[in-house]
């Protein structure tokens, strides 16, 4: 009973946001089984980016992002964004390459935001059940809802991206590329300013996010407004 009061923090927002997804996808809602595999695919994906960080360890290449921010800045920057973003997106954006494309429900391009945003969502409600023990409940909360978006909003570009590509029977090499290379750097970015700048830096990566989240909502308006099809 404890635990599971514990666990509120990722639990309720995780449904939030979950519900908030369904809801903008009204116009060809995807199949809950397929969203929840989505999701499921996302936990997965938290374990393969894991996997990622100790392969470094093998070759002696990760460290310590914190230290770095008190020894070398530029160090940090460079790790924040090749290993720490590519590491994080990529674990996310393979599942989705995978299977997700594969599903017979994937079938417009507003599907790549929707199923990247539950892959993010199973992504980092598993990072934030490994925060819990070093958070108070007051943070636990906030890390809840807010986590969950900064993961949605950078996989809402490679997944928008890399659909649309597909369902246009288009060269997926260059867009996969792309789209990791700017999701890296966006995430890195973002996680620099977290973790190297003073407190008053914050705003920035909050307007990092919101920027990339008012294009995304945009995005899904104007989505709902084209005729339907796979290449609008």
């Amino acid at each position: 009973m404890r635990y599971s009061l514990q666990i509120l923090p990722v639990i309720l927002p995780v449904l939030f946001w979950a519900g908030y997804h369904y809801y903008k996808d009204r116009h060809l809602p995807e199949p809950v089984s397929q969203l929840l595999l989505a999701f499921t695919l996302g936990v997965g994906s938290f374990y393969l980016g894991l996997l990622m960080y100790r392969a470094l360890d093998l070759v002696n290449l990760r460290y310590d992002a914190y230290v770095l921010a008190e020894t070398s800045l530029p160090g940090l920057f460079a790790y924040a964004i090749l290993v720490i973003g590519v590491i994080e997106e990529l674990a996310k954006m393979i599942p989705f390459l995978l299977l997700v494309i594969h599903f017979k429900e994937f079938d417009e391009p507003i599907d790549g935001i929707i199923y990247a945003s539950f892959i993010a969502l199973g992504f980092s409600a598993v990072e934030n059940i490994q925060y819990l023990q070093f958070v108070t409940s007051l943070e636990a909360w906030a890390r809840g809802f807010a986590s969950p978006v900064i993961h949605i909003v950078f996989a809402s570009i490679w997944g928008y991206y890399i659909g649309r590509a597909y369902l246009c029977r288009r060269s997926l090499g260059r867009v996969i590329f792309a789209a990791l290379a700017c999701t890296a750097i966006l995430h890195g970015i973002y996680d620099f300013v977290v973790i190297a700048l003073p407190t008053p830096a914050l705003p920035v990566a909050a307007f990092l996010i919101v920027v990339i989240w008012l294009w995304r909502l945009r995005l899904i308006r104007d989505l709902h407004t084209l005729a339907p099809g796979p290449c609008p």
